[in-house]
């Protein structure tokens, strides 16, 4: 496993040419927007360990800035490692964890800035997916709708966001994914030192965590409590580095609740790597 995810990195790091989403977090729900006509490509290493076994993936992102405050992405997985009981989980903010195919708009409808850096915003996102596998554990897995909004603050220092979200999977061949409310809160700081401008070094550090509550899974419409999956919280930190036109971030979430049903292996860690440069 160390070696495949050596191998992944390194092909990461090969093809990534990209525009970063911003300042944002890694997993957490946030509210940057690309400015009008900008075109972003981002490629991602995840992986998600559970006590039996350990995915691998990467992902890429194409996005595209319509307006301002209008946001198209395009997100496709390359899945190296897959779980055979996958937790249901959105495992980060803009793209999905399980080798979902996925197209979601970013509509920021509020932005209100004051004094020196400092400003309020919100963004509501709308994505479809389709899945790149037939079942997901036990159960066939579908297409699915996503919902989600976040609001939040930002400064030259401090940065926080609190959003909350809903994965809704359509029924296939009888059965149905269970669907999958969660929310995240992510608080940020970025020390004095890296105040300067180009070419002095940017970095900031977040403090992220994800609540998730997946509903249970159905077979022929029957509710399938054996199959089902239950509450967790899930905490750690992340890092965003920023040197010109480049960015790299990278971060852990670790549990820090597990309410899962006997039958679904507990996680350990979730881990993810970017790197970005700016067109």
């Amino acid at each position: 496993m160390k070696g495949i995810l050596l191998i992944a990195l390194v092909a990461a790091l090969a093809i990534v040419k990209t525009n970063a989403q911003g300042h944002g977090p890694l997993y957490g729900l946030q509210t940057p927007t690309l400015a009008k006509g900008g075109f972003d490509f981002n490629a991602a290493v995840m992986s998600l360990a559970t006590e039996d076994d350990q995915s691998l993936m990467l992902r890429y992102i194409w996005s595209y800035g319509i307006t301002e405050d209008l946001q198209l992405n395009i997100t496709t997985p390359t899945v190296i490692n897959r779980l055979s009981e996958a937790p249901r989980t959105r495992g980060n903010s803009s793209m999905p964890a399980n080798g979902d195919i996925e197209a979601s708009l970013w509509y920021r409808f509020f932005s209100n800035a004051f004094g020196v850096g400092k400003r309020f915003e919100s963004t509501a996102v709308l994505s479809v997916s389709t899945p790149t596998e037939d079942k997901r554990g036990q159960i066939n897995v579908g297409n699915s709708v996503h919902g989600a909004i976040s609001t939040g603050y930002a400064s030259r220092t401090w940065y926080t966001w609190v959003g909350g979200g809903y994965q809704y999977y359509l029924q296939k061949s009888g059965q149905q994914l269970g669907d999958l409310p969660y929310a995240s809160v992510v608080i940020g700081y970025r020390p004095n030192i890296f105040m300067g401008d180009y070419p002095k070094p940017d970095w900031r550090m977040f403090l992220e965590s994800l609540a998730e509550f997946p509903g249970q899974s159905k077979i022929e419409g029957q509710v399938t409590p054996t199959i089902g999956q239950g509450e967790k919280v899930m905490i750690g930190p992340s890092f965003l580095g920023l040197y010109g036109a480049w960015g790299v971030s990278f971060g852990a979430l670790f549990p820090a609740y597990q309410n899962e049903n006997q039958n679904i292996p507990k996680e350990k860690y979730r881990l993810s790597f970017n790197l970005s440069y700016w067109l």
